[in-house]
């Protein structure tokens, strides 16, 4: 591409860019994380260190140019309000940018609240109607991935679609859990079913189905239309994927867009963190050498709140009493006082004391491991208080008298479990 037409792209990505409101749906428990959405919702759960799920798209929308955001919230959202209040209200309302919280109001119904993605959407249309914007991207606040919206848009008004699918190439057998597109060699939808028996294959493939990522762009006027349709309509579930995809498909112009390395064609890096032992698997790679998800990336930095805390500490150094973390990522005001730590992600303000061994385990923040403890492929919850002998991860069957054991085998521990009563976990 010539520097002049370089330019002009990016200008009109720009264009688009500015033109756009994101909408993150943050409303949702997440169930399948069981003890850990307790008191918390999915997108407000702890990931990477330092992180939490929702700063993954919203660091997607300030990275692509995206900087009118709305997060629609519902389900015990008091940690994720607070997250986003500290960590994100550095944008300037004075240039049109803002991270707007929009809970569920009743705004159309005092009996009722958000009842499914659409729904939240349509509650909040007067509000989007305002704003006055040329094209709403509708995003899920609860997967792990680094993700160009702008490139996402342009491909929507190159193809002059009504709205357009983000979409992930799995596996036929992967594919029966998504809602997955027929689509034909232009990439336009002929047909969207949720977890196909039978998914409908790629042109040209005979292994791989396009499953949806929960990632839509709409032209503004066309959304806001098929919103009051779907109001209307009796029986309709109130959902993007179960009613609103499958009755525009036919008279309308829906467009998938394959989320791929720009560079090399392949799949790009994404996961859905929704149970147990996925959230521990996506965790765990973030320690390998050469990660799928670089965390180090100056050029897509994800952002979040940034708690002051001093720098990690490792004391002690005898051969029985040693301060050391191998192959593990530590965050500050962590200590590691004549303790190991092996293959082990520690959040911010974790203790583990003298003569313990900590492998193969994700520690949230102000946990305090007591001595001669060993722990291994666990999840350690928020602000527990491990007592001093525990061993964890070693005996399945005196695991689960105690904890949550997952199938892949991971523990998890909370407060509640070990009879710490702490009302909630945020």
């Amino acid at each position: 591409m010539s520097a002049s037409k370089k330019q002009k792209h990016d200008h009109n990505v720009g264009h688009l860019t500015r033109n756009t409101i994101a909408l993150i749906l943050a409303g949702g428990r997440g169930s399948r994380l069981m003890n850990m959405t307790d008191w918390r919702a999915k997108p407000a759960v702890p990931f990477g260190g330092k992180f939490r799920i929702i700063d993954f798209p919203l660091s997607n929308c300030m990275n692509s140019g995206i900087r009118k955001i709305g997060v629609l919230t519902q389900y015990k959202s008091d940690s994720l309000i607070r997250h986003i209040q500290q960590g994100w209200g550095f944008l300037r309302g004075e240039f049109g940018e803002y991270v707007d919280l929009m809970p569920a109001q009743q705004r159309h119904d005092e009996n009722s609240w958000y009842e499914g993605t659409a729904d939240a959407v349509f509650q909040n249309i007067d509000i989007l109607r305002s704003r006055n914007p040329e094209h709403i991207l509708v995003l899920a606040g609860d997967h792990i991935y680094k993700m160009d919206y702008g490139a996402m848009l342009a491909d929507h008004v190159e193809k002059n679609a009504d709205l357009t699918v983000g979409c992930i190439e799995v596996s036929l057998k992967d594919a029966t859990a998504f809602g997955v597109m027929d689509v034909d060699d232009n990439r336009r939808v002929r047909a969207f079913v949720e977890k196909p028996e039978v998914p409908p294959v790629m042109p040209g493939r005979t292994d791989t189905a396009l499953a949806s990522m929960g990632i839509y762009i709409f032209n503004a006027g066309f959304l806001f239309e098929q919103l009051l349709k779907d109001a209307d309509t009796k029986g309709s579930s109130r959902d993007f994927g179960r009613d609103i995809i499958p009755s525009v498909i036919d008279k309308y112009l829906i467009n998938a867009y394959p989320f791929l390395d720009l560079q090399s064609g392949e799949q790009s890096y994404w996961r859905d963190v929704g149970t147990i032992d996925a959230y521990w698997s996506a965790n765990m790679e973030l320690i390998g050498v050469k990660p799928d998800l670089n965390l180090y990336d100056k050029v897509w930095p994800i952002w979040t709140y940034q708690e002051q805390t001093p720098p990690a500490k490792f004391v002690f150094d005898s051969d029985k009493r040693r301060g050391q973390a191998v192959d593990s990522m530590i965050s500050g005001g962590c200590v590691i006082s004549g303790a190991k730590v092996r293959h082990s992600l520690l959040f911010s303000n974790v203790r583990v004391n003298s003569y313990t061994t900590v492998q193969d385990s994700i520690v949230l923040p102000e946990v305090n491991i007591g001595r001669h403890c060993r722990i291994t492929k666990a999840i350690i919850e928020k602000g527990c208080e491990i007592p001093e002998g525990t061993v964890i991860g070693e005996n399945r069957e005196e695991d689960e008298k105690r904890f949550y054991v997952s199938e892949g085998g991971v523990i998890l521990v909370t407060p509640d479990m070990l009879g710490q009563r702490r009302h909630y976990v945020r």
